[in-house]
C-alpha cells in the first residue's frame, strides 16, 4: 500500500464518518443552543434542563435517519471490504 491509499482511504473514512454523524450533531447543537437561550430569557440557570431535550431529539433524529445511516455505513463497508484485494496489491 503506497501512501496515496492509504491517504485516499483515510479522506473517504473521514467523509462517511462526519457525513453519518452530522445529523445528530446538528440536531443537539440547535436544541442546545435552543434551550440556552431559553434559559438566557427566564434567568433559569439548571444545568441539567438541556439534557432531556437533547436527548429526545438524537432519538428522534436516530428513528428517522437510522436507517440512511445503516446504508450508509453499510454500503463503506461493502466498498471497502470488496476492493481490499486491490488495495493491499497496489504498489
Amino acid at each position: 500500500m503506497t501512501e496515496d491509499v492509504v491517504i485516499t482511504l483515510g479522506t473517504m473514512s473521514l467523509k462517511t464518518i462526519a457525513m453519518v454523524s452530522a445529523p445528530l450533531l446538528i440536531g443537539a447543537l440547535v436544541i442546545g443552543i435552543a434551550v440556552s437561550i431559553f434559559q438566557a430569557i427566564t434567568q433559569i440557570n439548571e444545568a441539567t434542563l438541556t439534557f432531556i431535550p437533547k436527548m429526545v431529539i438524537v432519538a428522534i433524529i436516530i428513528l428517522l435517519a437510522g436507517p440512511w445511516m445503516l446504508n450508509t455505513l453499510k454500503g463503506f463497508t461493502v466498498e471497502m471490504l470488496g476492493n481490499a484485494g486491490e488495495i493491499v496489491r497496489s504498489k
